[in-house]
C-alpha cells in the first residue's frame, strides 16, 4: 500500500504543478499545440510522462532501451492525430494502460501493499 500511495502522490503532484511533459513555449507540432491548449490532454500527458519515468526506474537496465523505443514509437503514432482530440484522448489512455501494466508486473507482485 505505501508504494501505491507514493505513486498516486507523484501523479497528483505532477498534474497540479507542471504543464505538459514538453515545453509549450517552443515551436510545436499540431498534436503538441492541442495538448498544451487542452487541459484534459495536458493532464493526461503529465500522467503519462510520470508513469513513463516511474517505469524507467522499475524495469531492469536491459529493458529500458525497449521502453524508450516503445515510447518513441508511441510519440510518432500520436503525431498522426494532429489536432484531433478524439484521436489523442484514446491514444493517451492506451499508452497509460501499457505503462500501468509494467507497474502491475514489476511492483505489485513484490507487495504486500
Amino acid at each position: 500500500m505505501p508504494c501505491l500511495i507514493v505513486i498516486l502522490a507523484l501523479l497528483s503532484i505532477a498534474t497540479s504543478a507542471h504543464a505538459a511533459s514538453f515545453d509549450c513555449t517552443k515551436p510545436l507540432r499540431q498534436d503538441e499545440r492541442t495538448i498544451c491548449h487542452t487541459m484534459r490532454l495536458n493532464d493526461r500527458d503529465v500522467r503519462m510522462g510520470t508513469l513513463y519515468a516511474l517505469d524507467l526506474r522499475f524495469v531492469p537496465m536491459g529493458g529500458r532501451e525497449i521502453l524508450r523505443r516503445d515510447q518513441a514509437k508511441w510519440l510518432e503514432s500520436r503525431r498522426f492525430c494532429r489536432a484531433n482530440i478524439a484521436c489523442l484522448s484514446p491514444a493517451y489512455e492506451g499508452r497509460m494502460a501499457d505503462l500501468r501494466q509494467i507497474i502491475d508486473m514489476r511492483v505489485y507482485p513484490h507487495g504486500p501493499f
